[in-house]
C-alpha cells in the first residue's frame, strides 16, 4: 500500500506517547483510537496492521458496511446515535461514546438486555452548549447519571466524552478539556452501583488538539485525518 497510513499512525502514536510522558502519565493509560469516517476497509485494515486496536466510527450505516470487511478490532460508536438504530450496532461495538439523553440510554439498555450483554457507554458533554452539537449540559451530568444508573441494568457508565468548539489554536481547547477533567474527577466521587457505574474513561482530543487533551487527562484520543488523511466525502 502507498497511502502512508502506516507511517502516519506511527508518528501519531509517538506523539501520543510523548504527550503522556510529558504529563507524568503512563502512555499505556491513553488509547489512540483511529477514527474512520468516510475511509475504506482497506485503509482501516492498514491502520490495524500498523497497531490500531480501537476504531471509532461516526455513522451506524458506515460501521455496518465496513464491519465484516475489517480485521478483528474493537469498534466504538462515537457519532450521534438515533434510538431506532441502536439495535443495528448493539452486538458490534464495545462502547458507545455519544449518549446524550436518558431516552437513548433506555433504548441501549433494552437492546443490550435482549442481546444478553452489558453495554459500556460514555455521557456526551456539550462543552460550549453549541446548538449544532449534541450532548448534555455539564450541570445536568449528576441528574442524568442518577437516572441512567437507577433505570438501566444492562448499561454501564464508564465516563464522559466531550468535543470542544473548533479552534485554530490547540490551546483554545484547553479550558474545555480542563472542565471535562474536573467533571470526570467529580464523577469518581459519586456512589452508584459498581455494575452500572465505573468512571474510568475520559474521551477527548482529536487530530488538532489531542496532545493538549492528554495533558489535561484524556484516556482516549480520537484521531482521524492525521492518520488517514483528508476525508473523501463520496
Amino acid at each position: 500500500m502507498s497511502t502512508g497510513i502506516t507511517e502516519r499512525f506511527g508518528r501519531i502514536l509517538d506523539r501520543k506517547n510523548s504527550a503522556a510522558v510529558r504529563s507524568g502519565r503512563d502512555p499505556q493509560d491513553v488509547t489512540l483510537m483511529a477514527v474512520t469516517k468516510t475511509h475504506t476497509p482497506d485503509e482501516i485494515n492498514e491502520a490495524i496492521a500498523a497497531g490500531a486496536t480501537d476504531i471509532g466510527e461516526n455513522r451506524v450505516q458506515e460501521l455496518l458496511e465496513k464491519y465484516d470487511r475489517v480485521s478483528p478490532v474493537r469498534w466504538h460508536l462515537i457519532g450521534h446515535l438515533q434510538t431506532n438504530k441502536v439495535k443495528n450496532i448493539i452486538d458490534k461495538v464495545v462502547m458507545i461514546h455519544s449518549v446524550d439523553s436518558v431516552r437513548l440510554a433506555r433504548e441501549i439498555d433494552k437492546r443490550a438486555g435482549a442481546a444478553g450483554k452489558c453495554m459500556d457507554i460514555l455521557i456526551e458533554i456539550n462543552s460550549a452548549m453549541e446548538e449544532t452539537k449534541s450532548g448534555i449540559a455539564a450541570g445536568d451530568l449528576r441528574t442524568v447519571t442518577e437516572e441512567i444508573t437507577s433505570e438501566c441494568s444492562n448499561v454501564r457508565i464508564r465516563g464522559i466524552m466531550c468535543i470542544p468548539p473548533i479552534a485554530v489554536c490547540p490551546e483554545d481547547a484547553r479550558p474545555y478539556f480542563k472542565e471535562a477533567r474536573e467533571l470526570f474527577e467529580m464523577m469518581k466521587t459519586w456512589d452508584f452501583p459498581a455494575d452500572r457505574f465505573c468512571p474510568d474513561t475520559l474521551s477527548m482530543g482529536m487530530s488538532g488538539d489531542f496532545e493538549v487533551a492528554i495533558e489535561e487527562g484524556s484516556t482516549i484520543v480520537r484521531v482521524g485525518s492525521s492518520i488517514f488523511g483528508p476525508r473523501n466525502y463520496r
